[in-house]
């Protein structure tokens, strides 16, 4: 049988089966960002996952499986306080999900401490990839830097001599500044700190326009991507200054921002028309299911569900043998809607990377596609500091 515990889940709450279980079902507790302008993101990450979960029977690994999902509110101190509910009271077997990594880094430590695995669907902290790597982390998305490596290297060889960087000021945004300048080696004329969650970009698109760079580079996930393009091209720099990012532009905010955001590039793990069976029946079916286009937030939560299925496949149902539960997490025992995809030593993907495009399909709707591969398998930056065998 299979339970989602959630308000804003009533809908999609699967009906019980009529057979009696034999087994105590595996408990996974998933944490999300629901409310708020970032909603949209966890929203599809667990979709994405409850989808998988209901093509698989509503089991994981052939058990029954209670899947219990909580808001985290995008804050850290409320996202530590669900998350030891999950451990303490509901005692899962699995944490998975977890959207922003100022979230990831709050939650980890008590995950860790408790000797739960804990599975990301989109978050991917430096800081969890190097020397604080842990046997008890992988993530089924990629390391934070990857995405924005992407937009560097692309920055570097369209010859931009002068690039302003943008990003909110938390973990995910450090780790996009990081990452974009490890591949670019032009000059950054400036680098622009904003509050995570801010919505008014108008100081700093004029600030941008004064020092005339010949791009600009941002992460700006959620309604703080919907408002920066819809002010960029209110601004009038559409078509006149090259926009870079990546979390900015996908799934989650085409809707809203729909025309305005038309051919601007990012840089992208995955995109929907990926051609892979797996990810065509999965992009198939998550518009059956949901009606909308699904973003790479909700491939990820897709996977993370399939590669908590092939561990648990893997080792008879169980968590409890936790040496043989990581070894198989570790073996990647799915086949991803990626395509390649294998985990490195650190818990973190080693995967292709892409430059995508928004445009408009002909039925109306707005999706990213690729426009080429940058990188091929490509390892994070810091899997080498990670003392895991």
């Amino acid at each position: 049988m299979f339970n989602v515990r959630s308000g804003l889940l009533a809908a999609l709450s699967l009906a019980l089966s009529s057979a009696v279980a034999l087994a105590d079902p595996v408990k996974v507790g998933f944490i999300a960002t629901l409310s708020g302008p970032s909603a949209p993101l966890g929203v599809h990450m667990r979709d994405g996952f409850l989808l998988a979960v209901k093509e698989l029977g509503g089991k994981l690994g052939g058990q029954p499986t209670d899947v219990i999902v909580v808001d985290d509110e995008l804050k850290p101190d409320v996202a530590v306080s669900k998350v030891k509910g999950l451990l303490d009271r509901d005692k899962v077997d699995v944490v998975a999900g977890v959207v922003f990594s100022n979230v990831m880094m709050a939650v980890s430590k008590p995950v860790f401490e408790n000797e739960t695995f804990l599975i990301s669907g989109n978050a991917g902290p430096s800081p969890l990839a190097g020397k604080g790597c842990s046997p008890y982390f992988f993530a089924a998305s990629y390391q934070n830097d990857q995405n924005h490596e992407v937009m560097g290297k692309y920055a570097q060889d369209q010859g931009y001599k002068r690039v302003v960087l943008m990003t909110p000021n938390y973990q995910a945004g450090k780790d996009a500044m990081a990452g974009f300048k490890r591949a670019y080696k032009g000059e950054v004329v400036e680098e622009i700190f904003t509050p995570l969650g801010q919505l008014d970009f108008s100081a700093e698109l004029a600030k941008i326009q004064a020092v005339k760079p010949d791009a600009l580079f941002t992460f700006m996930p959620g309604g703080m991507g919907v408002n920066l393009v819809k002010q960029y091209a209110q601004a009038g720099l559409s078509g006149k200054l090259p926009f870079l990012s990546a979390f900015t532009i996908d799934e989650t905010t085409l809707p809203a921002t729909q025309d305005a955001a038309l051919g601007l590039l990012s840089g992208a793990d995955w995109t929907p028309n990926i051609d892979t069976p797996e990810n065509k029946a999965f992009v198939a079916a998550f518009e059956k299911e949901y009606g909308v286009v699904p973003s790479l937030y909700a491939a990820q939560g897709y996977d993370a569900a399939k590669m908590i299925d092939g561990a648990l496949k893997a080792t008879g149902g169980k968590v409890s043998d936790k040496e043989a539960f990581r070894k198989a997490l570790a073996s990647t025992p799915f086949k991803s809607v990626r395509g390649d995809f294998s985990m490195g030593r650190n818990g973190f993907p080693v995967q292709d990377f892409y430059v995508v495009k928004a445009v408009k399909r002909a039925d109306g709707k707005f999706e990213t596609q690729t426009v080429q591969k940058v990188f091929t398998k490509a390892v994070d930056a810091y899997a080498t500091d990670c003392a895991l065998k």
